[in-house]
């Protein structure tokens, strides 16, 4: 067991999906994610990246987020756009719902619990 582990995709494979087609609302967009580690309790971290498009989602999980690049908006159901980019950092809890606009190809960490 690993008990120090650098936020790196090296070595790690890649899962590459989309979003559900009737999610989509422009463009379309892609997402890579790596699964870097985790741990008991259904607790994760990794690295997710989004091409360009906007979709709308619900999260399922309480999530911290650090955008590492790019640039895009997520507007919360019923609330004000938030304008998201490199250096910023926020938690999105079990049961947002939204709509993510990615601007630019976004690259993000994230540790989940669900």
């Amino acid at each position: 067991m690993n008990d120090f582990v650098h936020m790196t995709t090296d070595g790690i494979p890649a899962d590459v999906s989309r979003p559900e087609p009737g999610d989509v609302i422009a463009g379309d967009p892609e997402f890579t994610c790596w699964e870097i580690n985790t741990a008991e309790g259904g607790v994760s971290a990794g690295r997710w990246q989004a091409t360009p498009g906007k979709w709308h989602f619900e999260n399922t999980y309480w999530e911290f987020v650090r955008i590492i690049s790019g640039l895009s908006i997520i507007t919360p159901e019923g609330g004000e756009p938030q304008t998201v980019r490199a250096g910023d950092s926020f938690v999105m809890t079990d049961g947002f719902r939204g709509t993510w606009e990615c601007l630019e190809t976004t690259l993000k960490d994230y540790v989940v619990r669900e």
